[in-house]
């Protein structure tokens, strides 16, 4: 296998495609659509576009997270504070 960056300038040696896997299984297990042999399907691409919208604003604005101790938008300075599920509907209305 052959490590290519295809976007800024990564450290080589912590390429590694589990991050990638870690979040897809994430995505899985927190949405329901994206499983297998499921009855939680979206009948339009718009709903299934929202429901992974809302997973991914939960995720990074809304849950804390033990091993950081704060939210992914807290530690990467998008925001100051975690939100509210009040907040994030705010903003989807918005």
């Amino acid at each position: 296998m052959e490590k290519n960056a295809v976007l800024g300038e990564p450290d080589a040696g912590l390429i590694s495609t589990s991050y990638v896997e870690k979040q897809n299984h994430t995505l899985r297990m927190h949405c329901r659509r994206m499983s297998r042999l499921t009855n939680a399907f979206s009948k339009k691409l718009e709903n299934f576009k929202a429901a992974v919208a809302l997973h991914y604003g939960y995720y990074n604005f809304v849950k804390m997270h033990k091993s950081i101790r704060c939210t992914p938008a807290m530690a990467a300075g998008v925001v100051s504070s975690q939100w509210t599920v009040g907040n994030l509907v705010e903003m989807i209305e918005g």
